[in-house]
Order: C-alpha cells, then sequence, then structure tokens
C-alpha cells in the first residue's frame, strides 16, 4: 500500500482512508541481532545521540508503507504477471543498475545539488520519486531472492560501521577507515 494525504491506495487501485488501513506486519522484528563482531541494538542507535543533523532538518520518513509491505505488494504484482520466471537474482540486480543510471541522469549536469533539491520543479522531483522508488522495488526484491532480511542487515551493517568508524576518531573527516591511525 502507499499512503498519500487523501488514503492508502492498494495494488489493484482500491483507496482506503487512513484511519480504516490495515498495517499487517509480520512477526515482531527482534530488537537485537547478532553480528559478527557485537549485536546491533536499534533502540540504542536511536537514543545514543548518533544524528547531528543542523536545526532546519525536519525530513522523515512516513511510518507506511514498511519494506515488508513494500516486498508484499512486488511479490503480488510480479506474480500477477507471471514474471517470476525472469526475476532471478542476477536480472534484478541489472534492472537495478538501470534504474540507478536513471536516477544519475537526472543529477548528471546539475552541478552540486543542495539537500531539499531548491530550485527543481514539481516535475522534476515527481521523476525522482519514480526512479528512486524503481530502485527500492528493485533492491527489495533482490533481498527477497537472496533471502536477505533487509531490515536486519542494516541494523548490523549499522553496528559495523559503527566499529569501523568510531564518531570520536573520524568525526568531520571522509577519509576511508583503513587511512585512520590508532
Amino acid at each position: 500500500m502507499a499512503m498519500n494525504g487523501d488514503g492508502v491506495h492498494g495494488l489493484n487501485g482500491e483507496t482506503v482512508a487512513p484511519s480504516e488501513a490495515k498495517h499487517t506486519n509480520g512477526p515482531p522484528s527482534k530488537s537485537k541481532i547478532a553480528c559478527e563482531n557485537g549485536e546491533a541494538d536499534i533502540h540504542a542507535a536511536k537514543q545514543n545521540g548518533t544524528k547531528r543533523r543542523t536545526p532546519s532538518d525536519t525530513f522523515s520518513f512516513t511510518a507506511e508503507p514498511t519494506i515488508e509491505d513494500i516486498r508484499r505488494m512486488q511479490a503480488e504484482f510480479t506474480d500477477e504477471r507471471d514474471w517470476n520466471q525472469f526475476h532471478q537474482p542476477r536480472n534484478l540486480l541489472l534492472a537495478m543498475v538501470g534504474e540507478v543510471g536513471e536516477v544519475s541522469e537526472l543529477f548528471q549536469w546539475r552541478g552540486e545539488v543542495t539537500e531539499g533539491l531548491p530550485g527543481w520543479t514539481d516535475s522534476e522531483r515527481e521523476h525522482l520519486a519514480h526512479e528512486l522508488s524503481d530502485v527500492l522495488i528493485y533492491l527489495v526484491e533482490l533481498a527477497e531472492k537472496c533471502h536477505i532480511d533487509l531490515p536486519q542487515a542494516v541494523l548490523c551493517k549499522m553496528a559495523l560501521n559503527r566499529l569501523k568508524y568510531p564518531a570520536s576518531k573520524v568525526h568531520g573527516s571522509s577519509k576511508k577507515y583503513t587511512e585512520y591511525k590508532d
């Protein structure tokens, strides 16, 4: 389901008022996951003050649809068209790379683009939203076909990144972790 100000839109085009929308998730996710070098704790990541953004930073994603909702919608879309025969990991990866190329084209020749895309028209922003959505849809489906639990993999990767890039050591620097001296 996709949400906008008017309601929730499902794959079949039905619209439901946000107050009537039913959200179903799979089994509750664990707040901690095991990683090679420790555990990632989603609650600690939210609480330990690592977000150092400007006061004007007010953007955040909506809570729905979840990654699992997106996976289900795409699986239904693919099943209805008998496209699973074509949606193997290699093909999905190549399709996603093609979509990343389409995103790149939107930024090509613009120089540096400021956060929030000032100066972009509504049409340009909508085009970007469509292309980024294509990338996300292919990424989620690729993760599904590879049996990678993407939200849990993100938690693990963020924990590993915290070990590789401790804020006390790398603050304000863009060097790769191999360039830092102990």
